[in-house]
């Protein structure tokens, strides 16, 4: 299950839903700088590392070893589950996963603070430089903190390394090299009992045909590779990752999910073409409670973009869709979709590569009646508002791919669904050309 825009478009909830039919929920990449917001009879959870298959007793949640983990963070998400009384036993944590530590987030915050008005938008919390030290093989493994001496070895040169960046390069004050591995040690003797090889789990897992849902992070616009670099995330959300991020072939995939808001939204810095200025985008921001669950920062929004839909469908080889917060569009007396962009004078119907041309898109809309009637409480199709029906029509045509699920709202049971989308057929809500299934 992957996100169709630039993160933000309620995976947490969907996630949530699918986990009740899947036996294993694997998250497959990015760190704390993702938040997935789930409402359970009335009861609100945020989190950041854990997968939302863990608010199901039976389901086993994986953090796979494509995502950098704060053990910080980590053990304060346990630790709030469990005053709820969720049980968390069956969270399993990649052994070869990377940690996030002290001085990435040091020098995320420095960084970014000295790029003036070239910010990215980062959370701040050391994911790019998690990521970087990765990359530059320096980093710090999940099984490296399970091994105490050549953690001390290892962090002993690696802390006074980086105590040179902070100090020479950003004027902060050094890190004591002692502090830093006392704390980790004990990081790692609570997680201890849940670190495995989680590939080979997945894979015994797989061959006993248990059902296995693989989660990503943040959105296909803000994936390291294929999204508007460089205002990206430092992993891969798309599909592929999944299979990079637990350690499966591709073959052992067998459907790809997309999930996206009604309208569009995105954090941070970065060309936002369909972006809605004044009285309406603060309607959108205020309807749809558009703020970061990981920063708080409010999220930017706009009209649904379906030339970005389009290549998210043609990127992960999405089999389907879940649209989410339709009900946010309720009051509206029009509603407008950006069915292509004009550059330089030509239309495109085309995502872009280059940020410099994107940036200088201009959408092309094509403008539909609203429903101004609640759709909170539908829940079939037949319950639906003609308009919402007909809205939903045209952007499974725009997509070119059917809706499988429709959220309307931030609880379970505010949702439509026809049927089973992991267990039941290669079917969905609406056909392609707009034509409802028949159930």
């Amino acid at each position: 299950m992957i996100g169709a825009q630039w993160g933000d478009e309620g995976k947490g909830k969907i996630t949530d839903l699918l986990s009740k039919s899947a036996d294993v929920v694997v998250r497959y990449q990015g760190g704390v700088n993702a938040g997935h917001t789930v409402v359970v009879q009335g009861q609100t959870f945020k989190l950041h590392l854990i997968p939302s298959g863990i608010l199901y007793p039976d389901t086993e949640c994986i953090i796979g070893c494509g995502t950098v983990i704060d053990p910080k963070v980590l053990i304060e998400e346990l630790d709030q589950l469990e005053a709820l009384n969720i049980s968390t036993r069956n969270l399993l944590i990649s052994e070869t996963a990377h940690v996030t530590m002290p001085y990435h987030r040091l020098i995320d915050r420095a960084s970014e603070e000295r790029r003036g008005d070239h910010k990215i938008g980062t959370t701040g919390r050391g994911i790019g430089p998690t990521y970087a030290d990765k990359s530059e093989r320096t980093g710090i493994r999940v099984l490296d903190l399970m091994n105490p001496q050549g953690l001390r070895k290892q962090l002993n040169w690696t802390i006074n390394y980086k105590n040179v960046i902070l100090e020479k390069l950003y004027n902060l004050p050094p890190l004591d090299p002692e502090a830093v591995i006392e704390e980790y040690l004990a990081y790692a003797e609570r997680l201890r009992p849940h670190v495995v090889d989680s590939s080979l789990r997945i894979y015994d897992a797989i061959h006993r045909k248990r059902n296995i849902l693989f989660e990503g992070a943040q959105g296909t616009l803000l994936d390291l590779d294929h999204g508007t670099y460089p205002y990206v995330t430092s992993s891969n959300p798309v599909a592929g990752g999944a299979c990079v991020g637990t350690g499966v072939g591709p073959t052992m995939i067998d459907r790809v999910i997309g999930v996206a808001k009604a309208y569009t939204t995105r954090v941070g810095e970065g060309p936002f073409p369909t972006e809605l200025q004044g009285t309406l985008g603060e309607l959108l921001c205020d309807r749809g409670a558009e703020f970061g669950t990981t920063t708080g920062r409010k999220r930017r929004c706009g009209w649904f973009d379906a030339v970005i839909g389009r290549y998210a469908v043609r990127i992960n080889g999405m089999d389907c869709l879940a649209i989410t917060k339709l009900d946010v569009l309720d009051e509206l007396e029009e509603i407008k979709v950006c069915v292509a962009y004009e550059i330089d004078g030509q239309r495109c119907e085309n995502f872009p590569s280059s940020a410099r041309v994107f940036a200088s898109c201009q959408p092309i809309y094509k403008t539909l009646p609203g429903w101004q009637k609640s759709t909170a409480e539908c829940r079939t199709l037949e319950d639906l508002p003609k308009q919402a029906l007909d809205y939903l029509k045209f952007l499974a045509e725009l997509m070119e791919v059917p809706i499988a699920i429709v959220s309307l709202g931030a609880s379970r049971d505010q949702t439509i669904i026809v049927e089973d989308p992991i267990h039941g057929p290669k079917r969905a809500l609406l056909h392609a050309d707009g034509t409802p299934v028949s159930v």
